[in-house]
Order: structure tokens, then C-alpha cells, then sequence
């Protein structure tokens, strides 16, 4: 799998990102199974609570479209080194991928990190359990 497509869509998704509170920025690209990308960006609110982060926005917006399976996701960050996923990101993606499903995690400065679903979130919920 060529990841330069899905680097691209997560890097233009977090230069839109909504980060007026804290400043850092997060972008996301998710490919579907048919070849279907989505992108997200953070989306910070007042209240906190109502933010979503860049993982979960591609993963709502493809999920609204109909789409459920996924092959794998790029997270970007503005951070140097790569920015795993929130626990609640974890648990979105482990409501529609399986433990193998690869997150790639990338910091600004082109560094890399790839780790499974399974490794980042070893007892999630589900109903298959």
C-alpha cells in the first residue's frame, strides 16, 4: 500500500483543523476498503467536551456515508514525534476495524510510527466479546 495519497489528505485535513484553544493541530486520512479516502481534521470547542479529534471526524464522515470497512488509517500531527490516537479514538475504530487494522502515525517532521489496533487498544470493547 503507496501511503503518500493518505499522507497528503491527513496533512491538507490539519491545516483546517479548528484549534483555537490549544493550538495543535491534527489531521487524518482514512482509507476504505473500495479505495475511498476520508479526511479529518480536530475540531475544538469551549466546552471541551463537544471536540472532536481528527480520527474520529474521517471516521463519522465515512460512516455517515455508508461506508464500514476500512484498511487502514494516517494520523499527522504537529507534534515532531508521531501522536498515537486518544482512548476514545481507539475505541471508534475498534467499533469498525479488527485488531490488525494499522494506524500509521506521523509527527511534522516526517518521522513514522505504525502500530495495530490490537497493540494501541489490547481489550476493547465489542460485541463480539
Amino acid at each position: 500500500m503507496d501511503l503518500t495519497e493518505l499522507i497528503r489528505k491527513a496533512q491538507e485535513a490539519r491545516a483546517r483543523a479548528y484549534v483555537p484553544y490549544s493550538g495543535f493541530h491534527v489531521g487524518a486520512a482514512l482509507l476504505c476498503k473500495d479505495g475511498t479516502i476520508f479526511s479529518g481534521c480536530n475540531i475544538e470547542n469551549s466546552a471541551y467536551g463537544p471536540t472532536n479529534c481528527a480520527e474520529r471526524t474521517a471516521i463519522f464522515k465515512a460512516v455517515s456515508e455508508g461506508y464500514r470497512e476500512f484498511e487502514t488509517i494516517v494520523i499527522v500531527s504537529d507534534s515532531e514525534q508521531p501522536t498515537p490516537p486518544c482512548g476514545v479514538c481507539r475505541q471508534v475504530m475498534a467499533e469498525f476495524c479488527g485488531p490488525e487494522f494499522p494506524v500509521v502515525m506521523m509527527g511534522c517532521d516526517g518521522s513514522q510510527r505504525t502500530a495495530s489496533l490490537g497493540e494501541l487498544l489490547p481489550y476493547a470493547f465489542s460485541l463480539e466479546k
